[in-house]
Parts: C-alpha cells; sequence; structure tokens
C-alpha cells in the first residue's frame, strides 16, 4: 500500500543526501498523459524534462524547509469529511497514546509484524524527530519507517479523533500512568472518547489495555494523598472506574478487547516469563507482572486474529512455568464477556415494553370510536322517535283546545285579577254566646283612674295559681280557587 500523506501528518523517510552541483533548487512536476498513479521519488541527476520517467509524477524537493508547504491548506477540514465513507485498510492500526510507554511498544511491534501504523501523537514535530533517531539508532528498519504514518491527535474530542483515525481498521489505546506523551495519564474517560471515535470512523476492532498497577502504586507519601484528594474534590467530573467504562463501551457496535495486567519494566526478570490469559476475576494478588514488550506482542497477536479475541475481558500475568501458546490457544478457552448481551436483552425488552404501552394507550381510543360509530344509528333513530312524539303531542293539543273559547277564559282571569282582596271576617259561631250578648244592657264606657297600689306588705302573699286559659281554636280554609283565605274561629261560652 502506498503510503499517504495529509496536513496534520507526516511520512518518515531517512534524510536526503546533499547536493553541492545545483546552486538554486526548486520544486518540478514532470507528468504523463495517462498512466497509473506511482509513489512519491526523486528525480536523478540526469533526469530532464520530456525524458522517459518510468512514475507519471515526480517531485525534488530540494531544500524545501517543509514538505507540508506543498499541501494546500485547508479553511474547514471538517467538510467534506465523512466518516466511514473512507475505505479501510485491514492491514492498518491506529495506536492512540504511541508516544506513551506502551504506546510507543506498540507501535514498534506492529511495524515488525507488517502492520502498517498511524501514530496518534500530541506534538508532531517531537514524534518526527524521535522517529528519525529511531531510523538513526536502527530500533526501525528504513521499510518500517515507510509504513509510519504519524498524526496529530489528543483525547479532547471524539471527532478529532476520528480524523485521525483515518482508514485505520483497528484501534489501540492504553489505559494507565504515562500513556499520554512521556508523562500524562491517559485516564478510562480519555479512552472512552476513542471507543466513541472508533465508532464514527466505522472501525473493525478496538484493543484496549488497563494497566491495573497504576491505581494500586502508593508512595505512602501524605502530600500525595492531599493532592490527590483536592484533585478529585475540584475536578469537573469524577473519572470513570473500569466498571463504567464497560458498560459504556458495550452500548457501541464497536468489537472490543479488553486486557487487564500489571505492566512493568522490560528490563526486570519478569520479561522474560510467558503470559497466561485468564477470564475476568480469575487473577490472584500475588501473580507476575508482565512486561510493556510482552503486552505489545501480545496485541499484535490480537490483530492478526481478532475473531478469537473479539467481546472478550481477559486479566493477563506473568508464570515462569507457563509454555509458550499461541492466541488461538490463549483466547478460545475464554468465555465472551456477558455485558454486550445482557444489555442488548435489556434494551430489547424496554423496547417491548414501551411498545406494549403505546398499544395500551391506543386500545381505549379504539374502544371509544367504536362505540361512538355503535352509538350513531341509535342516536338517529332516538331523534327520530322524539320528533315523531313531538308532534304527536302537538297534535293531541290542537284537539284539546279546539273546544275552549280563549275569549271567556281571558275575561275570568280579567275579573278574578281585578277584585280586590278582602280581610277574612271573624265569624262567632256558637249560638248561645249570640243569645246572650243581645240580652245584655247597653252602657256608657267610663274611663276610671287607676288606683294606688299600696306598698307590698312583708308578708308573704301566696299567690292562687292560675288555670290554664284556653286557647281559641282556629279554622282556615281557602275560597274561590285559593284567591281567598277564610279563618273561622270557635269560641267556648265560658
Amino acid at each position: 500500500m502506498a503510503p499517504t500523506l495529509t496536513s496534520n501528518s507526516f511520512l518518515l523517510t531517512t534524510a536526503p543526501h546533499s547536493r553541492t552541483s545545483l546552486k538554486h533548487h526548486r520544486p518540478t512536476v514532470f507528468a504523463k498523459k495517462a498512466a497509473t498513479f506511482s509513489p512519491f521519488a526523486k528525480i536523478s541527476d540526469d533526469s530532464s524534462e520530456g525524458g522517459g520517467n518510468s512514475s507519471p509524477f515526480r517531485f525534488d524537493f530540494g531544500k524545501l524547509p517543509d514538505v507540508k508547504s506543498l499541501v494546500p491548506v485547508v479553511s474547514n477540514p471538517s467538510q467534506g469529511l465523512s466518516f466511514g465513507q473512507r475505505r479501510k485498510d485491514t492491514g492498518t492500526v491506529f495506536v492512540a497514546g504511541a508516544t506513551g510507554q506502551l504506546g510507543i511498544r506498540i507501535a514498534q511491534t506492529l511495524l515488525r509484524e507488517g502492520f502498517s501504523v498511524r501514530a496518534g501523537v500530541p506534538d508532531l514535530a517531537a514524534a518526527q524527530e524521535l522517529a528519525r533517531l529511531a531510523v538513526s539508532y536502527k530500533i526501525i528498519s528504513n521499510d518500517e519507517s515507510k509504513r509510519l504514518n504519524a498524526v496529530a491527535s489528543t483525547f479532547s474530542d471524539a471527532e478529532s479523533i476520528a480524523k485521525a483515525i483515518g482508514n485505520a481498521s483497528k484501534v489501540v489505546v492504553t489505559i494507565g500512568s504515562a500513556e499520554d506523551g512521556p508523562s500524562a495519564q491517559v485516564t478510562a474517560s480519555d479512552a472512552l472518547q476513542v471507543i466513541e471515535a472508533a465508532q464514527l470512523a466505522k472501525v473493525s476492532h478496538v484493543a484496549i489495555v488497563y494497566d491495573d498497577s497504576s491505581s494500586v502504586t502508593s508512595t505512602y507519601n501524605v502530600l500525595d494523598g492531599i493532592t490527590s484528594f483536592f484533585n478529585n474534590l475540584f475536578a469537573k467530573s469524577q473519572p470513570l472506574t473500569i466498571t463504567e467504562f464497560l458498560e459504556n463501551v458495550v452500548k457501541t457496535d464497536v468489537s472490543y478487547t479488553l486486557i487487564k495486567t500489571k505492566l512493568t519494566e522490560d528490563f526486570l526478570p519478569e520479561s522474560s516469563y510467558n503470559v497466561v490469559v485468564s477470564a475476568e476475576g480469575s487473577a490472584g494478588s500475588n501473580d507476575y507482572k508482565v512486561s510493556r514488550s510482552k503486552i505489545a506482542s501480545l496485541v499484535a497477536d490480537v490483530f492478526s486474529n481478532t475473531a478469537v479475541a473479539e467481546n472478550k475481558v481477559v486479566e493477563v500475568f506473568a508464570d515462569p512455568s507457563a509454555p509458550l501458546k499461541a492466541v488461538d490457544e490463549l483466547f478460545s478457552a475464554i468465555p465472551e464477556d456477558g455485558r454486550r448481551k445482557a444489555y442488548a436483552e435489556a434494551l430489547a425488552k424496554a423496547q417491548a415494553e414501551e411498545e406494549a404501552a403505546r398499544e395500551a394507550a391506543k386500545k381505549p381510543e379504539k374502544k371509544v370510536k367504536k362505540v361512538e360509530q355503535e352509538e350513531a344509528p341509535a342516536t338517529s333513530l332516538s331523534a327520530e322517535t322524539a320528533g315523531e312524539s313531538v308532534e304527536n303531542f302537538l297534535n293531541k293539543a290542537k284537539g284539546l283546545t279546539s273546544g275552549i273559547s280563549w275569549e271567556n277564559l281571558s275575561s275570568q282571569l280579567k275579573s278574578a285579577v281585578q277584585m280586590p282582596e278582602e280581610e277574612p271576617k271573624v265569624q262567632l259561631a256558637t249560638v248561645g254566646g249570640q243569645a246572650k250578648a243581645r240580652s245584655l244592657p247597653s252602657f256608657k264606657a267610663v274611663l276610671k283612674s287607676p288606683a294606688r297600689k299600696s306598698p307590698p306588705s312583708k308578708s308573704k302573699v301566696v299567690s292562687k295559681p292560675k288555670g290554664k286559659v284556653p286557647e281559641p281554636q282556629k279554622e282556615s280554609r281557602k275560597v274561590f280557587g285559593g284567591l281567598f283565605k277564610q279563618e273561622t274561629i270557635y269560641i267556648d261560652d265560658d
């Protein structure tokens, strides 16, 4: 595969030989009318314009200070970039944090295994200088340097990381101290940004290495404890735990392999021990740590056969008596991580419950519509029946009122209303009382002055109890159809 050149990347090559014969160097482009595109190459000294060149495009960079000056500057690089539409290369791996303690070893091992590497680095100029030193000291060969492409990438946001991933089909990231550059830490939250970027870029597989030794290391320094306490207290957000990180990973569509281990230096005796891959939770506290070079080799083996390690969480430790095994033997006995399956089942259950709730909400509406449709004919029928009954009632009323003289009725009502109201007269209905009243002689009324009352004596006056005076009985009845009221009072002779 031909190496690519982008505005935010560089292709590592050896330094060109100086030419003393040419005083003024300027870039020259030679092209043929039609031919297949071949990689960039330097023209020879005897080449001339119009000569028989084997490649259609040839650049003479001369002593240009920066190759990137030939690349056009894009004002808005996000326009025209669509994640996932770029053809993926199964042999290209993006290493997030390639200048970290483990990241640089993973990149070196992948190059030795024949992979092309897109190395995500925070400082492009420093990474370029480091790569040239690696070539000079034969840490990587010239052929390996041609497959190394460094790109500027940080853990700031998922979109920028997705652009840096480019055509890589696989991604690796390490969670631990000194993995973001020479000293900075890569947290679980940073690694989650890489996972989200991998989903945007439609990456087929992601390998995550979790260094558990950084979480348990203690300096037994009081000041370090106080500093850590206040850093967590005033942090904008609390860092994710590895459990919370996995819960977010299973929500994506990216295949993953999580390797939990405790890293150590390559010069320690553990670097000669073979690794043991076990299921999650089976490793012990007294297990040997694993050297970084061993874990880098394991990651390269996983990318060589991702199917055997797909969606698995493993714990890796070193064992001096363990035999050397291939990656198929190491991962074939490990069961698949059940978190993604449990999440899928929970999601399907929640969707089914939501759909059932929608159907339940639609049933009352259907019943109301059905009742309205059934009641519509009955309502029209009752309306017709009511109309017929009203017509019959009016016809009967006309028949009843046909024999009534409205003039006589109005005159009777008028005379009844104009009659003055009379107070009811009291009649003495007792015959004996009437006869006694006639026989009494007539007397003139005589006014008598009231006699002075003598002061009451001190002697006790016994008053006789008075008899009860019977109340007169009254009888009332209505006359003239209730227009008048007649009241009769009965009085005894005594």
